[in-house]
C-alpha cells in the first residue's frame, strides 16, 4: 500500500471522527439554547474539504514517494488540531455555533489567536498536497480556502460580538 493511501485514509477517517464529534456537540449546545450562525455557507465548506481530498486522490500518483519534512509539517498540524479540539472541548463544532452569554474560551491557543483552528486548516490543505508534489492542489484549494473563510469568519465575528444579527447573519 502506498503512503498516499494510508496518509489520506488516515485523514478521511479522522475528518469523519470530528463531524460525528462535532454533530453530538451541536445538538448538545443547541438543547441548551444555543444558536447556530450562517448555515448557508456550511454545505460549501464541507464540499471544499471533501474535494480537496478527492482532488488528491484523483490527481496525485499512488507511488508517488512523500516529502518527509513536508509530512512531517502536517503531522504536526494533527498536533495543533487536537489542542484547538481539546481547548474548546463541548464547545468545539464544524459550524458557527454560540451560547449567548457565555465566556468566549481563553485557554489552548485561544490565549493568543481568535481563531486558531482557520490557521491550521489553511496550512493542512497547502501543505498535505505539497508532501506528494502536488503544488497546484495546494494552490487552486488554498485560494478557495482562504475566499470561504474570509466569509466564514466574518460571520463568526459577528455572532461572537453579539451584535443582532441581520441578512446572512442570521441564526437558525
Amino acid at each position: 500500500m502506498s503512503v498516499l493511501a494510508v496518509v489520506l485514509a488516515l485523514v478521511a477517517a479522522q475528518r469523519l471522527a470530528e463531524l460525528a464529534y462535532a454533530q453530538r456537540n451541536t445538538r448538545a449546545l443547541r438543547a441548551r439554547g444555543a444558536v447556530e450562525y450562517g448555515r448557508n455557507h456550511y454545505p460549501l465548506i464541507v464540499a471544499l474539504h471533501a474535494a480537496w481530498l478527492v482532488s488528491l486522490l484523483a490527481f496525485v500518483p499512488w507511488r508517488t514517494p512523500p516529502d518527509w519534512g513536508w509530512l512531517g509539517l502536517f503531522i504536526a498540524l494533527q498536533a495543533a488540531r487536537f489542542w484547538i479540539v481539546a481547548s474548546l472541548g463541548p464547545r468545539w463544532t464544524t459550524r458557527i455555533v454560540v451560547m449567548p452569554g457565555a465566556a468566549l474560551v481563553g485557554r489552548g491557543p485561544y490565549r493568543w489567536l481568535n481563531h486558531p483552528n482557520y490557521v491550521v486548516v489553511a496550512g493542512e490543505i497547502a501543505v498535505l498536497p505539497l508532501a506528494f508534489g502536488a503544488w497546484q492542489i495546494a494552490l487552486v484549494f488554498s485560494v478557495l480556502n482562504a475566499a470561504m473563510l474570509t466569509w466564514r469568519i466574518r460571520v463568526e465575528d459577528q455572532a461572537l460580538s453579539g451584535a443582532p444579527p441581520n441578512g446572512e447573519f442570521q441564526p437558525r
